[in-house]
């Protein structure tokens, strides 16, 4: 027998004996070496968890990527007008984005000088609306029963309709841009009142306890507690309050103003020009979803816990 086919049998038997004791043989060469089975079970986990992790990040490629690829899906739609065969509509009713995109390009120098003109309106009446509501819960809260029926009462301020109120402020501020902040002002102010107001109220009874233990005065229930306690609830009243001051600010320039993306929007369906009443439309749309995404962002910064306990 030649000696490769010697040294090749005694590998076999390392390997069948490693499969009995739970020890694997290599033989390198004339010298073996014994590896403990404990150890090429470690390998083999170590593979195993770096494939599962693989997977995992494979499917959350795939699921970040996903609202991307339903959007490209509908705006490829959209060019290939399947939704004017869909709901019978001409070009001119609903104009494809390539024609939009078109419209921006030509205007972008207008729709710029009146997105800022909105976004002002928007973020002055955002702050604004946001601060006075936040001051109203938190004096609320020292008071839980009177505060609550005056939250409720102020709360009444949401049904208010728009097209209503803005009239009003046109008539109280003029037809300046204060009219327009005073309008997303008194929208916000309600809905973070609201919203506060219950997250420095909704304490647990043994939190409580344990301050009143501890002979803790309001202030010190307030500061080290309560308002602890309510920021995701004042966080989520600033998420309302964003989506809701674009409507507010462009609702309120349909009646009386000379600038504006929302006086822009109504001038441009009156003369029938679709693409720059849609570029408004789009503009809007961007301007709303940047700033919601500020705030989405300040919560993760400030409340990474919160968070954390969301996401599950």
């Amino acid at each position: 027998m030649s000696e490769g086919r010697v040294l090749q049998r005694k590998r076999d038997e390392g390997v069948a004996i490693a499969a009995v004791t739970g020890a694997a043989t290599n033989l390198t060469g004339s010298q073996m070496t014994i590896v403990p089975g404990s150890e090429i079970h470690g390998q083999q986990g170590q593979a195993e968890k770096a494939r599962l992790g693989s997977g995992v990040r494979g499917r959350s490629v795939a699921l970040s990527m996903l609202p991307w690829g339903a959007g490209a899906l509908f705006l490829t739609l959209w060019q290939l007008r399947m939704f004017h065969w869909i709901f019978s509509l001409e070009s001119y009713q609903l104009p494809v984005p390539s024609a939009i995109a078109a419209s921006i390009q030509e205007n972008a120098n207008m729709l710029f000088r009146y997105a800022m003109y909105s976004g002002t309106e928007m973020l002055g009446g955002f702050l604004l609306g946001s601060l006075l509501g936040a001051l109203a819960a938190a004096g609320a809260s020292f008071f839980p029963t009177s505060g609550r029926a005056a939250v409720t009462v102020l709360s009444a301020l949401n049904a208010v309709p728009i097209v209503a109120l803005a009239p009003i402020m046109n008539n109280w501020f003029g037809d300046g841009i204060w009219s327009r902040i005073a309008v997303v002002t008194v929208i916000t102010m309600a809905a973070m009142a609201v919203s506060l107001f219950k997250g420095l109220t909704s304490i647990q009874p043994q939190y409580s306890d344990l301050l009143s233990g501890l002979a803790a005065s309001r202030m010190q229930f307030f500061w080290k507690l309560r308002l602890p306690h309510a920021l995701p609830s004042l966080f989520a009243g600033l998420k309302i309050n964003m989506s809701t001051s674009i409507i507010g600010a462009i609702v309120g320039e349909f009646f009386i103003a000379s600038q504006g993306l929302g006086y822009l929007l109504s001038d441009q369906i009156r003369l029938a020009n679709m693409p720059l009443a849609w570029s408004c439309i789009v503009i809007a749309a961007a301007l709303g979803i940047v700033l919601y995404e500020a705030v989405v962002l300040a919560e993760k910064r400030f409340i990474p816990w919160n968070r954390a306990r969301t996401d599950h």
